[in-house]
């Protein structure tokens, strides 16, 4: 229970996402992406000194880094493109199918069984999560099938990711460190190569850069990788369909969003979608105390 709620509060810290990326500035996104993910990786440094033997956990097979660089470079740099040749709302929208793969995806991890509940409780997570993104309508469009693509692969790459990394359970999370570093080099690399630098500007910005490295670009990765290895993955891929419900709500308490119907029934749709998934472990819990 307490890997999973670890694995939790990775979603948590994902729900500031919209909110301290609006405030960041224009920052281009291969570069915001390089400035965060170096912080991330300053976490990790950080834990490590505190225990140098952790070090030694740097060192692992070619095909964990392979995994950890793919998951977190391969699914911004997907993500990016995504949004660089589809609408935003349609291209999250099936970016954000990543939940539901996991779930699903899960029955095929040894010592996993895959219950109606989870997959019941994805769905409702879903259902919410198109009343959330779909205020002001969907319109998919052929010409925009390259996007689509993009975005549809992003969602395989995170689900995958997730799900591989719980087969690699015995690899301790410091090695996330290694993949921060990585991801920031790479990110540096796409941003020399395609975009304009652009500084953020002000004490605001600045701080709302650190706020994306210390959460949702950097300690966020590290508790999701705890979580998803130790913890209950079924349960964690449906939650996650609360950040976007937590993000939404996170901007309306900051005056950027407004409330309306859509949020109350997506909020009953996710809550009810988690604690349905959750049912067991829940029950569990209960009858033990």
């Amino acid at each position: 229970m307490q890997a999973t709620l670890i694995g939790f509060s990775a979603i948590i810290m994902w729900s500031l996402l919209a909110l301290l990326t609006a405030s960041s500035g224009k920052v281009p996104p291969f570069q915001l992406a390089a400035m965060c993910f170096t912080i991330g990786t300053f976490i990790g440094l950080i834990a490590l000194a505190a225990r140098p033997s952790g070090f030694a956990n740097l060192r692992q097979p070619i095909r964990v880094w392979c995994l950890g660089v793919g998951g977190l470079f391969g699914y911004h740099f997907l993500y990016f493109t995504a949004l660089r040749n589809a609408p935003a709302v349609e291209a999250g929208l099936i970016a954000y199918l990543w939940p539901l793969l996991i779930v699903v995806g899960s029955a095929l991890l040894p010592g996993e069984k895959l219950g109606w509940q989870h997959i019941a409780g994805a769905f409702a997570g879903l259902a919410g999560t198109v009343l959330i993104v779909s205020k002001n309508g969907l319109s998919f469009n052929d010409s925009f099938a390259f996007g689509y693509g993009a975005a549809l692969l992003c969602a395989f790459t995170w689900s995958g990711y997730s799900l591989l990394s719980r087969r690699f359970g015995t690899v301790p999370t410091d090695v996330v460190t290694g993949f921060c570093l990585m991801t920031a080099v790479l990110s540096l690399v796409c941003h020399l190569a395609l975009e304009q630098t652009v500084w953020p500007r002000g004490t605001g910005q600045w701080l709302a850069v650190a706020g994306l490295g210390l959460l949702p670009v950097g300690a966020a990765f590290y508790a999701w990788d705890y979580g998803v290895k130790r913890g209950n993955i079924q349960i964690l891929g449906t939650a996650s369909y609360a950040a976007p419900l937590l993000s939404t709500l996170i901007l309306i308490a900051a005056g950027v969003g407004r409330a309306d119907w859509r949020i109350a029934l997506a909020c009953i749709l996710i809550t009810g979608g988690a604690a349905l998934a959750a049912k067991d472990l829940l029950f569990k819990r209960a009858k033990g105390g």
